[in-house]
């Protein structure tokens, strides 16, 4: 991953960086800064290229933001937390609302997404001409456009008003490109997605291929992008061929896992509840030279207790860590009794009054740390490179049960067939063991925020409902502002970008 020192969409527009830095889906890693012009010669170079797509799905900013931890920051279930009100800055005026166009963490999102967006743009437009199969060509091709829905879905939602871009922009007019209405972006997603469905498998190799887009995770994520812009009958439609009969297994081979606790097992990766998965791995030798260049998961080490010490020879095994990202009190109070509690929150706090650890108090400490992530000894790297960089565990970004109550939620508002609604809500709280509530809205967002705390949702759903205003008044949170982000300042220097209005700006 490069670290753009210069406006991004100037950057990217003129040159295509292949240096893959994230592991994506498989080994082979392309090396090198090529320009355009002389690559995608053959079937080997169009594969690179796609993997240099995939590569930014696992983008980790140099600074330690990336899209889980900051939407977690942003979020009513967690604090910044971290070593001091300063420490990662970016992760802090978004968790108490302080941010503007210079402070936050909109500059490695953009960076992120449009880097996305460029490389999958310049693929499509090489794609056609390169000598290989044409089944295996077309596939190429919609991964490609999978990925790039996927970059702009999150770009259209994080800022609102961005730049609209299906193919390569030459240096001459990078500077005059200009933003598009929302709805033409969501459009575009949406046309990506249908045409990306019609030529993906239904199935890949684990083996070989884990982590590449298959149908499910197009229709998934199809079905999301419908469920935000509250188009409940068609999101419906997407999620129900995912999901199948609730409980049991879906066309696509999606199935709930018994267990709620084996999700974070770290090598039950790309199980049957998986449909979209950030692959990371602890082979990659990242260190302190290049942060944004490991491929491990950083959010290990970050929200690990600080200065954590085992007493007793059964405390847990946590590797010391940064101590970002505390559960807040409120959180606490609403998982506590539940059957996910434990595989949810480290409770530091009751370990330490039982004498079983010590551990140093963090910035905004509440002494509930997020247990799904924390780093274990277990877990440390068997390769090369320093320990807090190399943590092999994967990232759920869509699972069968975030499906199930997208579904359940979007029958309900859409006032679709209730009592399927109600079998998806059930087949969640069976799994661990809960008997069935109403499935009515607020039932359904309450089960999202305990069945998928800490893994970066929550803060979308309450914008998307309109309940961020209630929940996020106490950090600060303006109603008509924070619902978007504003765009980085860099992007505005001699460009026709312009600033979201709520940021000051006339867009």
């Amino acid at each position: 991953m490069k670290t753009y020192q210069i406006n991004i969409l100037a950057s990217a527009f003129a040159l295509l960086t292949l240096g893959a830095c994230s592991d994506s889906f498989l080994e082979i890693k392309p090396k090198g800064t090529n320009l355009e012009a002389n690559y995608y010669q053959n079937q080997q170079e169009a594969y690179n290229g796609l993997v240099a797509v995939y590569d930014v799905v696992g983008w980790q900013g140099g600074g330690f933001v990336t899209k889980q931890n900051a939407l977690n920051a942003a979020s009513d279930d967690h604090y910044a937390g971290g070593g001091g009100p300063t420490d990662i800055t970016a992760l802090q005026v978004w968790s108490n609302y302080t941010l503007d166009p210079s402070t936050g963490p909109q500059g490695e999102l953009w960076r992120k997404g449009f880097s996305g967006v460029f490389r999958a743009n310049v693929l499509l437009q090489k794609l056609p001409g390169v000598p290989m199969d044409e089944n295996l060509k077309a596939r190429y091709a919609a991964e490609t456009k999978f990925l790039r829905a996927y970059f702009y879905f999150d770009l259209v939602r994080f800022f609102e008003n961005i730049p609209l871009l299906t193919e390569p922009v030459s240096t001459s007019e990078m500077y005059n490109v200009l933003q598009a209405e929302p709805s033409a972006v969501f459009q575009q997603i949406e046309t990506d997605l249908k045409e990306a469905i019609e030529n993906l498998p239904a199935s890949i190799d684990l083996a070989t291929e884990a982590g590449r887009a298959t149908i499910g995770m197009g229709r998934a994520l199809l079905g999301k992008v419908y469920l935000h812009q509250e188009k409940f009958d068609l999101a419906a439609q997407e999620f129900a061929a995912v999901n199948g009969t609730p409980g049991e297994t879906s066309q696509y081979g999606y199935q709930l896992l018994d267990n709620f606790g084996d999700l974070w097992v770290v090598d039950n990766k790309f199980n049957s509840e998986s449909i979209f998965e950030i692959n990371f791995t602890s082979q990659s030798n990242g260190d302190w030279g290049c942060v944004a260049c490991t491929e491990g998961n950083v959010l290990n080490i970050m929200v690990g207790p600080r200065g954590y010490n085992a007493i007793s020879d059964d405390a847990p095994d946590y590797v010391s860590g940064w101590s970002f990202l505390p559960f807040t009190e409120n959180f606490f109070d609403a998982i506590h009794g539940d059957p996910r509690y434990k595989y949810t929150l480290a409770n530091l706090d009751s370990l330490e009054k039982a004498g079983a650890v010590t551990y140093e108090k963090g910035y905004m400490n509440t002494g509930y740390f997020l247990e799904k992530y924390a780093g274990r000894q277990s877990g440390r790297s068997t390769g090369g490179g320093v320990m807090e960089l190399n943590f092999r565990q994967n990232i759920y970004e869509i699972r069968l049960a975030d499906t199930y109550l997208m579904e359940a939620e979007a029958l309900v508002r859409g006032g679709g067939n209730q009592g399927r609604a109600q079998q998806l809500l059930d087949a969640v709280r069976a799994r661990v063991g809960l008997a069935p509530i109403p499935a009515n809205f607020e039932n359904i967002m309450e089960e999202r925020r305990l069945e998928l705390a800490g893994e970066g949702h929550r803060w979308f759903d309450l914008v998307r409902t309109g309940l961020a205003a209630q929940a996020l008044a106490d950090r600060g949170f303006v109603a008509g502002k924070h619902e978007i982000l504003p765009i980085p300042l860099l992007e505005l220097d001699n460009t026709l970008i312009e600033q979201n209005q709520e940021y000051g700006g006339t867009k």
